[in-house]
Parts: structure tokens; C-alpha cells; sequence
């Protein structure tokens, strides 16, 4: 049933009412609200199942969610053309400084970034982020370089060249690969460097997760990024990828919820990014990226920023129980935490969106 899903959102978007703007019109059953979002390709199947299952919850209320990639969602919150966008790699200070509403960042879910791959007959591959990174910039172009039949002794590697696939668009899926392979490599820090929109030396670009995947499984000899669900349910083989501990590790969800369970709780009072790639627990998968929805801190038009912060209130509580099924995390107590205290702190023309009864302050310890 997950890959059927899956299969109907490739190349699509999701669109769960006829209207594809935002709107301040009365909401009923028959005609709803209508809250408008883009961005984050890596969140979208999650957030697909969300969107239907909180029109059973608020039948007076639609999620109209478009999967245009990190860079895309950031620029339509800021510009005001959406209620909220997705990313998953937190706006810069200089982004936040620049747009014209103060936005917030509340986390939504935990992903890992995969190296997915199509060697026909080749299930496995150990990899280093050292070694990843220099087949991305070309320096190791074939399967059987010796750099990587060292990762993976006595496997049968073709002498092939290695053809790399990347993304095309903005995105957070990128920012989460390029800051990994940064850490691991000093000339691709150099050279290309951490971000959502980087310059690859090699390659062919695809436009969303959605395209990378597709991509892959079209081209025998590639190597690209992906995120876990994607790779998952269209069966593409995974790498598994060197963790700071010194061991190999699947991209599994137990290994990425290792990663999430290295959050601090200080993170739950703190607007610092929260990190999670080389997490220090030795099952932990070392590129896993938590993903957040941006949106106004103080926004114009009441019935439409109340019924966003009631959903995404519904959204890191109940909607964390499908994340599992749909090959992500669930938000630590950390994070779920940190998400409280910023819809709690949103505001429509100074105004509170939530009340007590809706969102209820922490107990204090006494």
C-alpha cells in the first residue's frame, strides 16, 4: 500500500482542494479552508498522509501541500504567496533578516539522505563521506577504482564509469548531503561547499527527490542522494555509509532514530539548527536531517494562521504515530518540545492563534 502511494505522488502534486492560493473565505464542510504550502520534496509522502487524515479530524479545513523543493518553499513563505513552507535545512540569518515578515521554524519529522545506487546484480556498497564525496566531484569516476574496491573488498565491481545524478533545484536534501560531505572532505569544502543549491563538478541534475529516484532507476551505473523514503519504496539499493564510531551503517529507521535520540534537551529552549549528521551513538546512520514547516511568527488574517497552528498543534502530536510506516522518524521529546513552544508563540496581529485548551502550557516542576 506504501508503494502504491508513493508511486501516485512521483511527478505530482498534492491538491486536496480546488483552490491554490491562499484564502480568508468563511469555512464549512462543503466549502473548507483551504491552508496552501510548498516546499520540501524529502517530508512530502508524510506530509500527503497528513493532509488526509486531518480532513477527517477538521472536515472544515483543506492542506493544499506542493513538493517544489526547499529553496521554492522558503522563497514563497517570505514573499507571502503560501501560509507556510517546508525545508529541511533552516533559513540563514541573512534570509530571515530579508524577508519582509519575521518567520519561525517549527520541526516536523526526521529523514536520512541515502547514497542510492544502480549497479545491476550489486545490492551492497560501503562507503566513506571521504570517498562519497570525491565520486561526486569525479576524482573517483569508475566502480572498480581502487579507492572504492577498498571499502569493499572481494566484491565484484564493473569496470564501468560511475555516472553521478544530483538535484537540479534548491533544496534541503542537498544542504544535508553538501554539509556531510564538507565535514568529511577538504577539497569538496573547498571547491563546492555546504548549501541548498551547490555547483556539482559531474554529473545530471533531476528536480526533486521524485526526479533523482527516477533518474537512478532508469540509469544502470549510477550513484545518487535520495531520501530514505524514496529509495525505499522504489526498491533502490542504499550505501551504507561509515559513522563517526567506525562503523558501516544501513540507512534503517532504527539506525536513523539512533541519530534523532542523540538530540539534546537543550534543543527544546533553543533556536540554534539542530543537528543530527555524525550523531555520536555507534548504530546511529551519520546523514539524518530534520525537517521543519516556516511560517509568519505574527500573521495577517486570523482564520486561516489559526487553523495552520491547530493543524501543525495536531501535526507534531497525533500525525508523528504515521511517521514510521512511511520510513520516518517520529520528532524526539526534544524537538517535539521545541515545536510546542513556537506554535504556542504564534501570533495573528499580536493576538495568540492557540488557546490554553487547545495547547496547554508544560507543568513546572516545583
Amino acid at each position: 500500500m506504501i508503494r502504491s502511494l508513493l508511486l501516485s505522488l512521483v511527478g505530482s502534486l498534492l491538491v486536496l482542494a480546488p483552490a491554490c492560493s491562499r484564502s480568508n473565505a468563511t469555512a464549512t464542510e462543503s466549502s473548507p479552508r483551504v491552508l496552501v504550502g510548498a516546499g520540501a520534496t524529502l517530508p512530502y509522502p508524510l506530509y500527503s498522509k497528513w493532509a488526509t487524515e486531518y480532513a477527517r479530524v477538521d472536515p472544515t479545513v483543506r492542506v493544499n501541500y506542493q513538493s517544489l523543493g526547499s529553496g521554492a518553499g522558503v522563497r514563497q513563505v517570505s514573499d507571502g504567496v503560501v501560509d507556510f513552507g517546508a525545508t529541511d535545512e533552516p533559513m540563514s540569518a541573512q534570509q530571515l533578516e530579508r524577508s519582509p515578515t519575521r518567520l519561525v521554524h517549527v520541526p516536523t519529522t526526521v529523514g536520512a539522505v541515502t547514497f542510492a545506487f544502480n549497479v545491476p546484480g550489486r545490492r551492497k556498497l560501503a562507503l566513506t563521506g571521504e570517498l562519497a564525496a570525491d565520486i561526486f566531484l569525479g576524482k573517483v569516476s569508475r566502480w572498480d577504482d581502487e579507492r572504492v574496491r577498498a571499502q569493499n573488498p572481494g566484491a565484484a565491481l564493473p569496470s564501468e564509469p560511475i555516472i553521478v545524478v544530483h538535484r537540479a533545484d534548491g533544496s534541503g536534501t542537498s544542504a544535508a548531503l553538501t554539509t556531510y560531505l564538507s565535514r568529511h572532505n577538504e577539497t569538496w569544502k573547498t571547491t563546492v561547499g555546504a548549501g541548498t543549491s551547490p555547483r556539482f563538478p559531474v554529473g545530471i541534475g533531476a528536480k526533486g527527490n521524485e526526479g533523482v529516484t527516477a533518474l537512478i532507476r532508469a540509469t544502470p551505473m549510477s550513484i545518487g542522494y535520495v531520501e530514505l523514503v524514496y529509495a525505499r519504496q522504489s526498491d533502490l539499493a542504499t550505501a551504507q555509509v561509515k559513522n563517526p564510531a567506525g562503523r558501516f551503517v544501513a540507512p534503517t529507521l532504527d539506525a536513523v532514530e539512533r541519530a534523532a535520540k542523540s538530540v539534546s534537551a537543550a534543543s527544546a529552549t533553543s533556536d540554534a539548527p539542530v543537528v543530527l549528521l555524525d550523531a555520536p551513538d555507534e548504530g546511529a546512520y551519520p546523514i539524518a536531517a530534520v525537517s521543519y514547516v516556516v511560517v509568519p511568527a505574527d500573521a495577517h488574517g486570523r482564520p486561516n494562521a489559526e487553523a495552520l497552528a491547530k493543524f501543525l498543534w495536531w501535526a507534531v502530536h497525533d500525525g508523528q504515530s504515521f511517521a514510521r510506516d512511511l520510513d520516518y522518524v517520529a520528532l524526539p521529546a526534544p524537538l517535539v518540545a521545541r515545536a510546542e513552544r513556537e506554535l504556542r508563540d504564534l501570533r495573528s496581529d499580536g493576538h495568540p492563534l492557540l488557546a490554553a485548551s487547545v495547547a496547554p502550557a508544560p507543568a513546572v516542576d516545583r
